[in-house]
């Protein structure tokens, strides 16, 4: 087994100019996977439905999809960046002054994969609920439509927002950072396939459990009833028991509600920082300003007109004080 990834690991280090880590090992050669995933999704529909799918508003429109697909390499080559310049020196640090050394077995990589997933559900709840976060996940609910491609909107930011700081508690208390790592990537990994309208809903029993294409849809809605709910990456546990699962019931309505109509690849990465860093600056008591750093996107501080440098759409939202 290691003579058959030995070339996989060599081109990736020489692309990289350092050995991958298995979150890049798992995720990077899943790519053709993920591409023959999505156009199997658009055959399937092509099939069943007679139309291709492609135009403005459509489940597979091309314009939406291939901005998707730049957001996502867009992710990874930033991704790879910021591990070579300090996100895994700094994993090797806080591994160096671990409190304890949890020892590799079957039990100890399940509960891994929990912890994992309670880092992940408290990152995912915190990139909507605190602006500086959402200011690197907005991209990924910007898009108007669902399909795989979706899973592939991401962000350039992830690494300078500093997402990476939710998983240091474990690796501070014994996890490995590669198993941690790895066991992320393959989070990732998984929600590829659920970025899709092509599963219905499932027995409820899975549904109560697995973040399922039908958990996912009502977590991309800005329905009301939907925004801000089911964060899980594999399990719907965290959710149930933190009072943030909510099940599909009418139809999903994709985005945002403060919808940016554009697709620019440098608007879709950073409009939201722009307008999070203008917003600050704008005039007003320091520490009312301040706020925008860390209270919800839709938070407004009082005699202050949120600032949009693009063009933005609004739906029916609440507004926090």
């Amino acid at each position: 087994m290691a003579t058959l990834f030995e070339p996989i690991v060599a081109g990736m280090t020489t692309l990289f100019g350092r050995e991958p880590t298995l979150n890049e090992m798992i995720l990077i050669p899943m790519i053709p996977v993920f591409v023959s995933g999505f156009l199997f999704e658009w055959l399937y529909s092509y099939r069943k439905t007679g139309d291709a799918g492609l135009g403005q508003g459509k489940p597979f429109w091309l314009r939406e999809v291939l901005a998707n697909f730049s957001l996502g390499a867009g992710y990874y080559v930033s991704g790879a960046l910021m591990n070579l310049l300090f996100v895994a020196a700094l994993f090797s640090v806080v591994w160096e002054h671990r409190l304890f050394t949890i020892p590799l077995n079957l039990a100890t990589v399940i509960l891994a994969f929990f912890a994992q997933e309670f880092c992940y559900y408290w990152y995912h709840r915190s990139a909507h609920r605190i602006r500086w976060f959402w200011t690197q996940h907005v991209s990924h609910h910007t898009g108007e439509i669902m399909n795989m491609s979706t899973a592939a909107r991401q962000s350039i930011l992830n690494g300078i927002v500093g997402t990476w700081m939710f998983y240091v508690p474990a690796v501070l208390i014994g996890f490995s950072p590669e198993l941690m790592l790895g066991l992320l990537g393959a989070n990732l990994a998984f929600q590829w396939f659920v970025h899709t309208e092509a599963i219905p809903k499932l027995h409820p029993w899975i549904e109560w459990w697995i973040n399922t294409p039908s958990n996912h849809r009502v977590h991309h809605g800005r329905n009301l009833q939907y925004v801000d709910k089911n964060y899980g990456g594999v399990i719907m546990l965290y959710d149930h028991l933190f009072g943030t699962y909510e099940p599909e019931q009418e139809k999903v309505e994709y985005g945002t509600p403060r919808q940016i109509k554009s697709h620019n690849w440098l608007v879709l990465n950073l409009h939201e920082f722009v307008d999070m860093l203008r917003d600050v600056m704008a005039p007003g008591p320091l520490a009312q300003r301040l706020k925008h750093l860390w209270k919800p996107p839709t938070w407004q501080r009082e005699g202050h007109e949120p600032i949009h440098t693009w063009t933005v759409e609004r739906h029916a939202e609440v507004t926090e004080k």
